[in-house]
């Protein structure tokens, strides 16, 4: 595979990736359609972040050992699902105070500070509490790195776009969401939010304990 073909078709696969709803999408919309843009830009940092990280260590073959390692993969599948159950249901006590969560997600001492510190956290512990992101690159990188090629560059190179691509269409949630903001002043509204998402990461955290 030519570097240039190689490089379009991953280009492809992540970006269709990207655009599918998932937990990192409910992420940044509910922490931006809650007026807090300056966190949900630190969310969607975390998030690439933790992209970086996966993709680097893929290139030089450290989470191969991970999926090798059965007890190595099924303590981090377990303190990931354990991190995004607690999570959701912060996010769903809350809004059962007859108040929204505040940014039940963050482990911040001012949960209700608007800060990029604080949605870096999050979003860098939900991506590289994922198994399944370790997983996903070393069954995927490697394929489309052509032979010959530097492994480690290539992969890092790769990775970037991937990462471009998040960014790319993080923007775009976040103008998005940025609409709703109206819609949101109400409290019921508020609530509705938290609860629609806190339903979705808990049932992301269900789903990565039971392994499906």
């Amino acid at each position: 595979m030519a570097p240039s073909t190689a490089l379009w078709s991953f280009a492809l696969v992540v970006g269709l990736l990207t655009l599918t709803p998932g937990l990192d999408t409910a992420l940044i919309l509910r922490t931006s359609a809650l007026g807090r843009r300056r966190r949900a830009w630190g969310v969607v940092l975390g998030i690439q972040t933790g992209t970086l990280l996966w993709g680097a260590l893929t290139s030089v073959g450290v989470t191969a050992l991970l999926t090798a390692s059965h007890l190595a993969y099924e303590t981090l599948r377990w303190a990931g699902a354990a991190y995004l159950v607690w999570m959701g249901l912060r996010m769903l006590h809350a809004t059962f105070g007859g108040r929204s969560a505040p940014e039940a997600a963050a482990p911040d001492p001012r949960p209700t500070a608007d800060t990029a510190g604080g949605g870096w956290r999050q979003g860098t512990l939900t991506n590289l509490l994922n198994p399944k992101m370790g997983a996903f690159y070393v069954a995927l990188l490697p394929q489309f790195i052509p032979p010959g090629s530097n492994h480690f560059a290539t992969g890092l190179l790769l990775t970037s776009v991937h990462i471009v691509l998040g960014l790319v269409w993080s923007s775009v949630l976040i103008a998005c969401a940025r609409a709703l903001r109206g819609w949101l002043s109400r409290p019921q509204a508020r609530r509705l939010l938290d609860r629609v998402t806190g339903t979705v990461v808990a049932a992301f955290g269900i789903r990565l304990a039971l392994g499906d």
